[in-house]
């Protein structure tokens, strides 16, 4: 009697652990980082006094441009959560990158925004460790 026929799981099937929460949640997390991204874009790109930012605060950009980044960059993080969600590896290799760029965006935003950019720090540090260490349960998904 092979592996396969007594129920054990052989090396080229994936199995699913009490862990795969931890990929769903990473996927609805990018989803509502990248519509939280969109929206202080929008603020940022329509209303510039939402934002506390002196001359040294944005290290790159105006408020503007940095508007315009975070709606980019939040589409592009939601749009990967959903792929994470159907459990495609090509979404977890692009979701570790987007989510370091948007930490780094976030950084640089902390001086105009500093306790939004912190909560989005932390969340981003929680999906990237999801990612990293429980996503090749994804397919489990």
């Amino acid at each position: 009697m092979s592996t396969q026929q007594m129920g054990t799981a052989g090396p080229n099937t994936s199995r699913m652990t009490g862990w795969v929460g931890w990929i769903a949640f990473a996927a609805i997390m990018m989803l509502m980082t990248g519509t939280f991204n969109v929206i202080s874009g929008l603020a940022a790109v329509f209303n510039d006094e939402v934002f506390v930012a002196g001359p040294e605060t944005i290290v790159l950009l105006d408020l503007t441009a940095w508007g315009w980044v975070h709606i980019f960059l939040g589409l592009a993080v939601a749009g990967t959560g959903l792929a994470l969600m159907s459990g495609q590896m090509w979404a977890r290799v692009v979701a570790v990158g987007l989510v370091m760029l948007n930490m780094v965006t976030q950084l640089l935003l902390l001086p105009a925004y500093p306790w939004w950019a912190v909560i989005i720090l932390a969340v981003d540090t929680v999906v990237l460790w999801a990612i990293i260490v429980h996503g090749d349960e994804a397919k489990a998904l």
